[in-house]
């Protein structure tokens, strides 16, 4: 029997796969329709309707990225068909997304680990996805004999940077190898010390990120960056996140900051300020959250009241990351007091001094204090409080006061494709750590990863890191290309997110109880995976925002 499964499915897997994708998309049309009576009957979506359909409209977002997923994951094998280049590894991990996501589609589909979306949740009624193609991938796509092979492949290949062709050209592939060494010999021997002693990442490792480019990534070349494409941002941002979250997320809060000069500053801020964030020499750190606010940017309440050339700003912060040792914030504040939403916001960006272990703020008017958390730790977190602290005129972002909820809109896309590359990356390291400890690993008389379902986690941490990578490919093609894509970048953060969560927990449970064991790293890397859910935008709030986008 041929190992790619086509006798399995009795058909030619991408013409199956060209109709599964047809009907996957079909039934999109179908709850999109059934929600849409639901909770916009007059042609809009009613906020209260949204609310009380909580389980209709986000299952809606959820059917809707397992559509976008799967109609990636077939674009993408259709393209290395092409190329010659579509062997038994992509057509296994091909086979088995096909055939699970449309038995999920069909059957239920987790939001979260308790959480499960049926067809009728969404108002739809009888046999869903119907189809010869779709009951035959179904019924053989993802099966024990696939998972079983693709699992004996992995161990074959557990050298290589990733378990299938990912369908980068060339010059991506090579900044994924400089990436992967680089990460390899410099982040992953000291990740877990780091952690464990939560300390900051040390300076020297920024400092030679910087020298290797990964502030300046996409930062145009007369700026001082790289110009290169978002695609290289996800490739390099999910490599250093396979070492560690922290050292990938270290670029985070450069591309937010010169997103939003790019997008929103003046030609005078571009030209003073994107140089030295491309170079390294400014390290930024993003300044919006308010305690009691959370996703809810229009409510916040801290203050910036002009003063002849400064602005004056009073008010609280939290969750803001790496503010410590950072030179420039970009702060969100209210500088139309009689507004009560984003309308009144301004975007500032707000110089600091760096500090040091023993004082950590030392620049006038503001103060901070740290946020102990379980993971996500080399940057640390903190609550910052403003009394009267100066910032220049002129350093108002685009210079004029009210556009800073929408300058900062502009930089979801990319922090969100940006995030989900991040999640891939967890996602990866917990496979790695996996499949080396299931081999190691004896009991009763044979390694781990020769019991089935060890191998069927193994299997399934594969499948979904590359349909997550697709999706997040997808999103950051949209953006280079210039499209609207929040839709897209929300649904590669949605997924990404929950698959991370999944890889990192089913990791440990291979583990086992050593596990949970604090000197084991898949233990950081569970606490590191749990906070990709909530931040750049809860699961919650993301799949509100794609359902609100698709009903409008």
């Amino acid at each position: 029997m041929a190992h790619d499964g086509a006798p399995v499915i009795g058909m030619d897997m991408l013409v199956a796969g060209r109709a599964g994708v047809a009907a996957a998309e079909a039934h999109l049309a179908a709850a999109l329709a059934a929600v849409r009576a639901q909770v916009a009957p007059e042609g809009r979506p009613v906020d209260a309707l949204m609310e009380a359909g909580q389980a209709a409209t986000h299952g809606l977002a959820w059917v809707a990225t397992y559509a976008m997923a799967l109609r990636e994951m077939q674009g993408w094998a259709e393209r290395l068909e092409a190329e010659d280049a579509f062997g038994e590894v992509e057509r296994l991990i091909h086979r088995i997304a096909l055939g699970e996501y449309l038995a999920q589609l069909r059957g239920g589909l987790p939001m979260s680990q308790g959480e499960m979306v049926r067809p009728a949740d969404l108002g739809l009624d009888g046999v869903a996805l119907a189809g010869a193609a779709v009951d035959a991938l179904i019924a053989g796509g993802n099966t024990a004999d696939a998972r079983a092979r693709l699992v004996a492949l992995m161990r074959d290949r557990a050298a290589e940077a990733t378990f299938g062709a990912s369908g980068l050209d060339p010059e991506m592939e090579m900044i994924r190898d400089q990436f992967r060494r680089f990460a390899a010999d410099r982040v992953t021997p000291h990740a877990h010390d780091w952690h464990l002693k939560d300390e900051l990442i040390p300076m020297e490792i920024i400092v030679e990120m910087a020298e290797m480019g990964v502030f300046g990534l996409t930062i145009p070349e007369e700026f001082g960056g790289l110009g290169l494409p978002k695609t290289a941002m996800c490739v390099v941002s999910e490599e250093l996140s396979r070492g560690y979250i922290g050292v990938g997320s270290l670029g985070t809060r450069t591309e937010i900051a010169a997103e939003l000069i790019l997008c929103g500053g003046t030609d005078a801020q571009k030209a003073a300020w994107l140089p030295k964030l491309s170079s390294g020499e400014v390290l930024p750190t993003a300044v919006f959250t308010e305690p009691n606010t959370g996703s809810d940017l229009g409510s916040l309440r801290t203050r910036a009241v002009r003063e002849g050339d400064d602005y004056v700003v009073t008010g609280n912060k939290t969750w803001i990351t790496h503010a410590a040792r950072t030179h420039v914030m970009t702060l969100l504040a209210r500088t139309d007091p009689a507004t009560t939403d984003y309308r009144g916001l301004s975007m500032f960006l707000a110089e600091k001094t760096p500090g040091t272990d023993a004082a950590p703020f030392p620049t006038p008017g503001m103060t901070g204090g740290e946020i102990e958390v379980l993971g996500y730790r080399g940057m640390k977190e903190y609550e910052l409080a403003f009394d009267r602290f100066r910032v220049k005129a002129d350093n108002l972002l685009g210079g004029v006061e009210g556009q800073g909820f929408k300058q900062l809109m502009q930089t979801f896309e990319s922090a969100r494709i940006q995030t989900a590359a991040r999640a891939i990356g967890v996602a990866q390291n917990a496979l790695d750590l996996s499949l080396r400890y299931a081999e190691e690993r004896r009991q009763f008389g044979k390694a781990l990863v020769a019991f089935p379902r060890v191998a069927d986690k193994l299997a399934m941490m594969a499948v979904e890191i590359m349909v997550a990578r697709q999706l997040t490919y997808f999103a950051a093609r949209e953006k280079d290309a210039g499209r609207r894509c929040d839709v897209e970048a929300g649904m590669a953060k949605l997924l990404g997110a929950r698959v991370a969560w999944a890889c990192a927990d089913n990791g440990l449970q291979i583990h086992g109880g050593n596990g949970f064991a604090l000197e084991y790293p898949i233990s950081r890397v569970l606490c590191d995976a749990r906070i990709l859910n909530i931040f750049e935008g809860a699961a919650e709030i993301q799949a509100q925002v794609i359902a609100r986008r698709l009903l409008g």
